[in-house]
């Protein structure tokens, strides 16, 4: 495993119902990149030191805002149905009327 300043540490939950856990790197004291890493967890801002776990990845800030993006436009097409739905049960009740 291989990270740079600014790469973020993504920790798969190994449980259901448990979100994954998200961490900006914000060192590296390795010349290759190896770890340990100084991780900023997203959650709840603390800093630690981390030797990550088989449970974990590095996503570097290109692939993150790919991801992000990809999110993004899914709850846009969630709402735009949810909104054509509403609006489709709206004039249903208006021909009903």
């Amino acid at each position: 495993m291989r990270a740079q300043v600014g790469d973020w540490l993504v920790v798969k939950s190994a449980t259901t119902g448990r979100a994954e856990r998200r961490g900006l790197i914000t060192e590296v004291h390795s010349a290759e990149g190896a770890a340990p890493y100084v991780v900023r967890w997203l959650d709840d801002e603390h800093e630690a030191v981390v030797f990550p776990g088989p449970d974990a990845v590095i996503v570097t800030p290109q692939e993150q805002r790919a991801a992000d993006d990809r999110m993004a436009s899914r709850v846009q097409s969630v709402q735009q149905s949810i909104r054509n739905v509403t609006q489709t049960h709206s004039e249903q009740k208006v021909r009903d009327q």
